[in-house]
């Protein structure tokens, strides 16, 4: 308990899933959290109130450059600082190549990739000053390894690992350090609505043979966010069970 005492997290895309399973342990350990989504969520807002850090939702496209300045503006004023910035905000558009339209691939890029840029871009003049920050960028093991019907998805992803690795060789000088984590298969609503026969046939290929669980996620998180990763900068970990796609 207590690993994030008095620091403020930024996180993007938690009003649910993985993102929410974040916010939720970066509170348990002491940090305030500050997070978008496309509206505001009162519902999560109070839910992690409710283990006594500050809390606020923000209602923020994170692919929209201005808007990402304006709300990171109101969380530092808002909340005095900004210690720690996970970008998850993410949507998929699959399908083949041969059949992929502009649109499905620009719209994966913008929300998955270019958010990331935005908030970086607003949040580092912040660490800057502060002469410390850990940002955490949400990749997926498909950014490593590509996926067939989703060469959108996993250039956004892979665009995410090389963002952290470059991000963190330009700022570590300034005491910023910046990760990514690559999720495997994660149970999450997403995935919960894939048939049955589909979710058995991908924990088959799983060493642990199972899926991952938010938490699994949020627990890797948090030790990015903290000071038990103080020499961690530029990494990517993969949380998928040992699966090797």
């Amino acid at each position: 308990m207590g690993m994030l005492q008095g620091k403020t997290a930024l996180i993007t895309g938690a009003a649910r899933g993985i993102g929410k399973s974040i916010a939720l342990k970066f509170a348990a350990e002491g940090a305030n959290i500050a997070f978008t989504d496309l509206a505001v969520n009162e519902e999560t807002e109070k839910e992690i109130a409710a283990l006594g850090v500050k809390a606020k939702s923000y209602a923020s496209n994170a692919a929209d450059f201005q808007q990402t300045e304006e709300v990171v503006q109101q969380v530092k004023e808002e909340f005095g600082s900004i210690d720690i910035l996970v970008n998850n905000a993410g949507i998929t558009k699959d399908g083949l190549m041969l059949r992929m339209t502009e649109q499905q691939w620009d719209a994966v890029i913008a929300v998955n990739l270019k958010s990331a840029f935005n908030f970086i871009h607003a949040c580092v003049p912040i660490m800057m000053r502060q002469r410390g920050g850990s940002i955490i960028n949400m990749a997926s093991v498909v950014g490593v390894h590509g996926n067939a019907g989703q060469s959108n998805y996993a250039a956004s992803k892979a665009g995410l690992i090389a963002l952290a690795k470059s991000i963190a060789q330009e700022m570590g000088p300034k005491g910023i350090r910046a990760n990514a984590i690559a999720p495997g298969f994660i149970d999450t609503a997403m995935t919960q609505a894939l048939p049955e026969d589909i979710r058995k046939e991908w924990c088959q290929k799983i060493p642990l043979r199972r899926g991952g669980t938010v938490d699994d996620i949020a627990n890797v998180a948090t030790f990015l966010a903290s000071d038990m990763s103080s020499y961690v900068s530029g990494q990517v970990i993969q949380v998928d069970g040992g699966m090797n796609m």
